[in-house]
């Protein structure tokens, strides 16, 4: 699915998240290439979840939350 084409509620969920992320990532003292390294993928990949230009798989998002210390639900959660 296209950017263009993700439903703006979709949109404003992944914003969410990404941010979650990051405030997570800065309260763990990571950088984007430090959570890149523990999670085993390309640090463009954080800044893209980051900034909701991308779309992690469950697995991913899991290894982030362990990565920076959070449980999955307080990522994700409404």
């Amino acid at each position: 699915m296209h950017a263009d084409t993700v439903p703006e509620w979709v949109q404003t969920r992944r914003r969410t998240i990404g941010t979650r992320i990051r405030a997570g990532r800065l309260d763990a003292d990571l950088t984007q290439m430090a959570l890149a390294d523990l999670c085993d993928v390309d640090h463009k990949t954080i800044h893209r979840i980051e900034y909701a230009t991308a779309d992690p798989s469950l697995g991913l998002l899991l290894r982030i939350a362990d990565a920076i210390g959070v449980p999955l639900a307080d990522l994700v959660r409404q």
